[in-house]
């Protein structure tokens, strides 16, 4: 298959999730709940690398553009609309980064509906972080959880990399004004804010890699916690974390 009609099935999925959820209000409503608390979660195990000079703009990166709860929207519209044209305008690697975050993005999706289902049947009397953990508990889907780290972690690859290639940076800045007219102004302004993030960083020795270690050790720490800890254990933790984000 290619890049273009990845793009497209991609965000095809993540619509007809979105048309699903407006004809169920109450399931909407909790999934919007859960987007909210995953952002929370994120930035309260983060808290110090959000504080931090070197890794601050890397971690706000990812919170806001991968965990973060805010509308979508009308970046997977400009997505679907122009993946035809993605792959005239844009030099291959930049394409399969786009590509990744389409089928990130799809996923994610699916599994913030699945935890709205299981919230809905979780203990409504129970405080949000011990209802969460029992809403995790009930998708299950490690293997759909790890796979969604691996990509999250193999898109933070990909932006650094993209930095290390001679000229790009140039041509992105040059493209800004044909991709806005070309309707890919949400795409353009996610490979510009990554490309800045990761090569700052990367100009500091090891720090991408220390930045990505540190978010996959934490991720596995909390799905090993979520998926094997026992419910009071994980629950109070997950508060902990929560208090953090406040």
């Amino acid at each position: 298959m290619d890049a273009a009609q990845t793009i497209r099935d991609s965000i095809a999925d993540v619509n007809a999730l979105r048309l699903h959820r407006t004809g169920d209000v109450p399931l909407g409503a909790v999934v919007a709940t859960v987007k909210t608390l995953q952002a929370r979660r994120f930035a309260g195990t983060y808290a110090d690398l959000m504080a931090s000079p070197a890794f601050g703009p890397a971690a706000r990166f990812f919170l806001e553009e991968l965990y973060s709860d805010k509308d979508y929207t009308a970046r997977d519209q400009q997505f679907a609309r122009i993946a035809g044209t993605l792959q005239t305008m844009f030099p291959r690697p930049v394409v399969d980064t786009a590509v990744a975050l389409a089928v990130l993005h799809a996923q994610t999706e699916n599994l913030d509906q699945d935890m709205g289902r299981a919230w809905l049947q979780a203990d409504a009397a129970a405080p949000e972080a011990p209802r969460y953990a029992a809403a995790w508990r009930a998708v299950g889907q490690r293997t759909g959880r790890e796979q969604q780290l691996a990509r999250v972690l193999a898109m933070g690859r990909d932006l650094a990399r993209l930095t290390r290639t001679p000229g790009l940076r140039t041509m992105l800045r040059m493209m800004r004004g044909p991709a806005t007219a070309a309707g890919m102004g949400a795409l353009q302004q996610f490979l510009e804010a990554g490309f800045d993030t990761f090569g700052q960083l990367a100009r500091q020795r090891g720090a991408v890699e220390q930045f990505l270690a540190t978010i996959e050790q934490r991720e596995q720490a909390l799905m090993h916690l979520l998926f094997d800890g026992d419910a009071v254990t994980s629950g109070t933790e997950l508060a902990r974390t929560l208090g953090q984000a406040r």
